[in-house]
């Protein structure tokens, strides 16, 4: 426990046998109390290389999206009476052992939202994809012209929240049209346009491999950008 706050690390994955072992590895002796690994209907035996590890294991019966992966989770975490919840990559590109640079401004200087960073002074990142590259540094910078605060590095799913945000009735995660990278973003948009106290802090972002990310381009840049643009023109909420 994390100075009296109870901390869960949420961990979704989808066909990462060889990868999501490693990132549990990562996760000992850290402040985290309970990791809750998420296995989003993944086919390549994955999830049997971590049932022994001490973690809570999810698993969707088919793959539904990383955002519904999230969601699960964070069902879990209400229901568990969770304070803080930490979301990180399960393909081993976030580094678990840096969670505590994501709870201390919550911790100590009462931020509601902590946001990873890896172009922040202090972050490190490597074999980006190029256009993985570029998608993070345009989306930022439309981010943060849409809500008039200054982003580095919106598309980095390494995060904190205070479980008070995930409960606000104001936020509806349980839409489907969030079921994939929409969720995050959504999350992201919604917590700064009500108000919550949030901080982006330096964090790595190694990919093992250039070819380690799913995301496709174009299409996972829309469903990453889509939930800016439907929130803003109020054609969703």
């Amino acid at each position: 426990m994390f100075k009296n706050k109870k901390v869960i690390l949420i961990v979704p994955f989808f066909n990462e046998k060889g990868r999501i072992a490693e990132v549990i590895k990562k996760t000992e002796q850290t402040s985290i109390d309970e990791v809750c690994a998420v296995d989003d209907g993944s086919a390549d035996g994955g999830a049997a290389t971590i049932k022994e590890m001490g973690v809570t294991l999810l698993s969707h019966p088919e793959r539904k999206g990383v955002g519904a992966a999230i969601r699960t989770g964070i069902k879990h975490a209400l229901t568990n009476n969770f304070d803080i919840i930490v979301v990180c990559a399960g393909n081993d590109k976030d580094n678990p052992k840096e969670v505590d640079r994501l709870l201390k401004p919550i911790i100590e200087e009462d931020y509601d939202y902590i946001h990873g960073s890896r172009f922040l002074k202090g972050g490190r990142w490597g074999n980006l994809p190029f256009y993985r590259l570029i998608l993070a540094k345009v989306s930022s910078f439309l981010f943060s012209l849409l809500v008039g605060q200054k982003f580095t590095d919106v598309t980095n799913g390494f995060r904190a929240y205070k479980i008070e945000v995930i409960k606000d009735p104001r936020i509806n995660l349980d839409q489907e049209w969030l079921n994939t990278y929409e969720l995050e973003s959504y999350l992201q948009y919604k917590a700064i346009a009500l108000g919550y106290k949030f901080k982006e802090v330096p964090v790595s972002k190694i990919y093992p491999t250039k070819k380690t990310t799913k995301m496709k381009p174009f299409i996972g840049w829309w469903k990453m950008v889509k939930p800016i643009v439907l929130l803003k023109l109020k054609l969703k909420r």
